[in-house]
């Protein structure tokens, strides 16, 4: 992965709203969900779901597909995998103190496969919230 595509999709990551689709993204899988249904559990309009997923899309984040009359996003496991692998890899020269960090802050079963992702808590959108 090239720097300019981890700073990109780190840029995409600084944003509260975005942060929070990819968190609620990641335990919907490859299905994903429909753009509705994310807004809903949001609690954000369309126009404003469009602009961040939009963002998130274009930084490698998140996949899209139309079904019927609807557009279904996705986590982009690989995009994703690859920001954070750039970053212990490339940046941390794979530093073990960076890697036991990681191990150490993760809950049991995220990202092995043999637990559950914690819940994702929305909090009541603000006005200091970015658009």
């Amino acid at each position: 992965m090239e720097r300019r595509q981890v700073l990109s999709a780190l840029s995409a990551l600084a944003s509260e709203t975005r942060l929070d689709l990819v968190r609620l993204l990641v335990p919907a899988g490859k299905e994903g969900l429909s753009a509705g249904d994310i807004a809903r559990q949001l609690g954000i309009s369309a126009s404003r779901l469009s602009f961040h997923l939009a963002a998130l899309e274009q930084a490698g984040l998140i996949t899209a597909r139309k079904e019927s009359r609807n557009v279904f996003y996705a986590a982009d496991f690989a995009g994703i995998g690859q920001t954070f692998g750039y970053l212990l890899n490339d940046c941390c020269l794979d530093h073990p103190e960076v890697r036991e960090c990681c191990r150490s802050r993760r809950p049991a079963g995220v990202c092995s496969g043999t637990g559950t992702t914690p819940p994702l808590i929305i909090p009541a959108v603000s006005p200091a919230r970015e658009p």
